[in-house]
């Protein structure tokens, strides 16, 4: 039986790398929630802000005070959809800019959390997340807590069929090249 509480033992882990990549990409301007939510839209916009608060497993208040900052400072804009009622989210030419300015901060802070852990370590880690959210997914939904994931699925797929790590869209993309 593990002792401590697993929440806050993932909430350290959680604080202490949000603030790596905080520090690095804060050269940039940005924060790694920024830098993450910038990839997401790059790669996968336009879409819906539903679309993405699952594909980034944000609830919509979360996505909608993240993409505030972004919208106000000409990174991303937020259109009107197909009908009225609907919005659809896309990344500005400022905001590639801006993406690509803070992509190699982005890269030198996973360097350096892949060479303090090693990679080995990191392949690891990567792993039981992926099998940790996929194991509490089927029991927040069953319980009727969850969101369904099939969006997020039907998307991208890894080699093994497991739906791809939810992290930034580089971590996905270094997560496939190393396994």
């Amino acid at each position: 039986m593990p002792t401590g509480c697993t929440s806050f033992k993932v909430r350290q882990l959680m604080r202490q790398v949000s603030q790596h990549y905080d520090a690095e990409l804060a050269k940039a301007g940005l924060k790694a929630t920024q830098y993450s939510l910038l990839g997401h839209v790059l790669k996968f916009g336009p879409l819906r802000p539903g679309e993405l608060a699952q594909m980034m497993r944000l609830d919509a208040s979360t996505l909608s005070r993240n993409l505030k900052p972004l919208v106000d400072v000409g990174w991303l804009r937020v259109d009107t959809g197909p009908d009225e009622r609907s919005r659809s989210v896309a990344i500005t030419p400022a905001g590639r800019v801006k993406r690509d300015e803070a992509r190699r901060h982005w890269k030198a802070a996973q360097e350096k959390l892949n060479r303090a852990l090693g990679m080995e370590r990191v392949l690891a880690l990567h792993a039981m997340i992926d099998d940790a959210l996929d194991l509490l997914s089927s029991i927040d939904n069953r319980a009727g807590h969850g969101r369904s994931d099939a969006g997020e699925r039907s998307l991208e797929r890894r080699p093994t069929g497991k739906r791809p790590t939810t992290g930034t869209v580089e971590c996905n993309q270094k997560t496939r090249k190393n396994t």
